[in-house]
């Protein structure tokens, strides 16, 4: 049988409530319709570790920037909040980190942690807006 997809943790579930309830592989594989192998390494895995997730959510390409990095660039946007993000590009990377990183990778982190382009000043421009045009729907102010 070829890999056609991972076990969902329902199926995983069920793997281990069927082998403990007493079936075989072999009546587990043919109950859940997946390979023996599958049984059996879920089974294992669970007797050996007592978990049975997927570990295929640490696959991939690793984040140039980490959680230390990470907390690294938020101690320097606080400490400069009116930085642009070049000269926080600037700071991250001569502050000592091994391998410094473009300006586009600093701007993808710093959305990733919630810091946008929009300043103080925007928001309260688009409340002013936003109120003034509620004025205007219930009739309170002329143009």
């Amino acid at each position: 049988m070829g890999k056609s997809r991972d076990l969902s943790e329902f199926q995983r579930g069920m793997i281990v409530g069927a082998r403990n309830a007493g079936c075989s592989i072999s009546q587990t594989a043919n109950l859940l319709g997946c390979s023996r192998t599958a049984v059996s390494r879920v089974h294992r895995e669970w007797c050996q570790k007592q978990k049975t997730s997927s570990d295929r959510g640490a696959s991939g390409r690793k984040r140039l920037v980490d959680e230390n990095g990470e907390k690294r660039l938020e101690r320097i946007v606080e400490a400069n909040n009116q930085a642009t993000i070049e000269e926080i590009h600037a700071l991250y990377n001569s502050s000592g980190v091994e391998k410094p990183i473009s300006l586009r990778t600093a701007q993808r982190t710093l959305k990733r942690l919630g810091y946008s382009r929009k300043t103080q000043g925007e928001d309260v421009l688009i409340a002013a807006g936003l109120e003034a045009l509620a004025d205007l729907h219930r009739g309170t102010k002329e143009i």
